[in-house]
């Protein structure tokens, strides 16, 4: 069934939509997936704040004009599905990785990320990128190490002292 002149202007606009706000992308080969496995990715898209789009290429090549994934236009190619991720940089990563171990069959061609286009091979390096809070985590870890040094040298004299003179006690008492 064709689609009429808005329903694709329409698609563009909400592929644009999300595109312009993304931080990766991700296109895959779905060749040989069954409608339930689309839906399964679907649905754990939808849970990991992904989104998950089957696009025609002429309107996919469209839609990313303007936007950071302008650099995927050579590589929509084929029967593909375009996976955006808006607020973690490496969730769409993670799916499509989890996805692949139950379903071999959703080959990725190409990532986006930072306006670079990537090869298949830098997914599990975008998949293992921590996300918004494992980074503050971390960065909270680095702040407060120094502080934590400082406090243990500066108890660390103190410790010894009363150290040395509960050993000095037991001696007295053992003696």
């Amino acid at each position: 069934m064709s689609l009429t002149l808005e329903q694709k202007q329409s698609i563009v606009a909400e592929v644009n939509a999300i595109a312009t706000h993304a931080q990766a992308a991700i296109a895959a080969e779905y060749i040989g997936l069954s409608v339930a496995q689309m839906t399964n990715l679907r649905v754990k898209a939808r849970h990991a704040g992904v989104y998950v789009k089957v696009v025609k290429n002429t309107l996919a090549r469209r839609a990313v004009v303007g936007t950071a994934f302008e650099c995927l236009i050579e590589k929509l190619t084929g029967p593909l599905v375009l996976v955006f991720s808006a607020d973690d940089p490496g969730a769409c990563a993670r799916l499509v990785r989890d996805f692949l171990k139950e379903n071999q069959k959703l080959k990725p061609i190409a990532l986006a990320f930072g306006g670079q286009l990537r090869g298949p091979e830098d997914l599990q390096a975008l998949a293992t990128l921590p996300t918004l809070d494992e980074a503050r985590a971390m960065l909270l870890g680095v702040f407060e190490a120094p502080a934590t040094q400082l406090v243990r040298t500066l108890a660390e004299p103190s410790a010894s002292f009363v150290r040395v003179l509960a050993a000095y006690r037991d001696q007295q008492q053992a003696a």
